[in-house]
């Protein structure tokens, strides 16, 4: 054995480590920055445990997720070896913060938990500063990123944050993270050269599938029917907080024990709805996309969406909470062309325009030192969604900094405002544009009669060859041998407009090429050959 397999075995009893996660550790040892994509159940957090044990000095988490820093925290006090833990969140005592941050700083505490927001205290960032942390690890990266599915604010100054507490290796982990989630995790974090490995996103024993529908009653029906005659228990995923409850309370009329969950209940009665299913007490959970993360039910049997997610990057995260026992679990998509329409609403939702990012520039360089945003939105009116927008706008262009604090400062450039404000819109433009393509990249899904795991595992950059045996299609017969064409799929290519992009599939006389600039697009390869539309970069 060498020695990460030893502190694997003797420390934490893991026989032996999956793919992906030595390299991980071995990368991070060696003072690699590290990107961890692997499915929900991989064993990310192996991969700290096991580096912390190895890098002399305290090892930083940070989760936004209280109950699941709460059960790390427990299993590695309960570990022999593992050096104890303690978190510093909203929900822990003052006293007991107090002494979890000395006795990190006293090198009597080899793991920290913290959440995003605790890093905004400039005490306790000047604490953990002062502890000379040798490992920086962000649990749920994703969620620093806008094109994530479950995008958080505070997340931003996080690379900041690394930058203030001394620079150490980074480890980001996440269960789903496409491409361009990927690169913008590693810019937000301030990643340096990192080691990015994209390890176990196939889960075979999900069966993939589609029903389409024209009537918007007939689909309900069929919903209903579905969950009525399948093992149980099961998720419905809904795209609204009224269509959530509206179909709990006819489950309900059919006799199914299902419960409803969303964002606007009282935060009581959300506990009351988790609780229960997690506890086998109801068998269905009816839900906006409110419930999941965190959620590691391991007998789920079916994910079921009543409408389409916002993006392929949703859809896989959640339809992943099915089958995390490794039994049969099905995946079902009811589907109408219209249902589109609603994601492409919400996708628009928290843009800004070119005056709200210019007020916000012209704002933040008259204070000229540091602002909170807190004083920014109430200074200029703005929503939480529409500050944070703008000032990523600004910060992606130089114009501005977020710090570790959290509070913005102007930088230099933002003298030269009408460039960096047009520089800012482009760029939001692009954003937009961008978010429009992955609504329909979930619209091809839908309509695909590719093999569905093929289509899903490219979506995130991995090479699949069909037919699966596990979707619809494939049962059908539809699924043939990948398609090629002219340029190998993985490979880059470069558009007269829309400049560099990755070649992702080929389809029915189609090549899908994710851009840099504007996202996923479909082209012709007729026209693609004939016009020359791509070359290779």
């Amino acid at each position: 054995m060498d020695r990460i397999e030893r502190a694997a075995k003797d420390v934490f009893g893991y026989e032996r480590l999956r793919p992906g996660q030595h390299e991980a550790v071995e990368a991070v040892t060696g003072g690699r920055d590290v990107l961890a994509v692997m499915s929900t159940g991989y064993g990310k957090s192996a991969i700290y445990q096991i580096a912390a044990l190895l890098i002399p000095g305290p090892t930083v988490v940070v989760s936004p997720l209280l109950a699941l820093q709460q059960e790390q925290i427990e299993d590695l006090d309960e570990t022999r070896g593992a050096g104890g833990a303690a978190g510093v969140n909203s929900l822990i005592p003052e006293s007991q913060r107090r002494e979890a941050l000395e006795e990190l700083e006293n090198d009597e505490l080899e793991f920290l938990f913290l959440s995003p927001e605790q890093l905004s205290n400039e005490e306790v960032l000047a604490e953990v500063a002062a502890a000379e942390p040798s490992l920086f690890v962000v649990d749920e990266a994703h969620s620093i990123s806008e094109w994530g599915h479950d995008f958080r604010p505070d997340y931003l100054k996080l690379g900041a944050v690394a930058e203030a507490i001394g620079r150490p290796p980074i480890l980001a982990l996440t269960a789903t993270a496409s491409p361009p989630v990927r690169e913008e995790i590693v810019e937000r974090l301030y990643m340096r050269e990192p080691d990015v490995l994209v390890r176990g996103f196939d889960r075979p024993n999900i069966w993939l599938g589609v029903e389409r529908f024209h009537e918007a009653a007939h689909k309900r029906r069929a919903l209903l029917e579905r969950v009525l005659h399948e093992p149980k228990p099961g998720i419905v995923y809904c795209a609204t907080r009224k269509l959530a409850e509206e179909v709990a309370a006819e489950l309900r009329a059919e006799g199914v024990d299902a419960v409803h969950y969303h964002g606007g209940m009282r935060k009581p009665d959300r506990l009351e709805a988790q609780e229960r299913f997690m506890g086998d007490e109801v068998d269905v959970v009816v839900a906006t996309t409110a419930f999941g993360m965190g959620i590691d039910k391991p007998n789920v049997r079916f994910v079921f969406h009543s409408e389409p997610s916002d993006s392929v990057d949703s859809y896989y995260q959640e339809i992943g909470r099915a089958g995390r026992d490794g039994e049969p679990a099905r995946a079902i998509l009811f589907h109408r062309a219209e249902d589109l329409g609603l994601r492409r609403f919400f996708a628009g939702g928290g843009q800004v325009d070119q005056e709200q990012i210019r007020v916000v520039a012209e704002t933040v360089r008259e204070h000229a030192t540091p602002v909170p945003a807190g004083e920014l939105r109430e200074e200029l009116g703005l929503s939480q969604s529409k500050l944070t927008t703008a000032v990523s706008r600004l910060e992606d262009v130089g114009a501005v900094q977020v710090l570790a604090s959290g509070d913005v400062r102007p930088t230099g450039v933002v003298d030269h405002l009408d460039e960096k404000v047009g520089e800012a819109v482009a760029a939001q433009g692009d954003r937009e544009e961008f978010d429009r393509s992955r609504v329909q990249m979930m619209g091809a899904y839908a309509d695909s009669s590719t093999c569905r795991r093929e289509f899903i595992l490219t979506y995130f950059g991995e090479r699949f060859e069909p037919p699966c045996g596990n979707c619809d299609n494939d049962d059908a017969g539809l699924v043939e041998a990948v398609a090629e064409g002219p340029f190998p799929a993985g490979s880059r290519v470069v558009h007269s407009k829309w400049g560099g992009g990755l070649v992702q599939r080929y389809e029915e006389g189609e090549v899908v090429v994710l851009f840099d600039s504007v996202g996923y697009k479909k082209l012709g390869l007729a026209m693609v050959e004939e016009r020359g539309l791509l070359r290779p970069e």
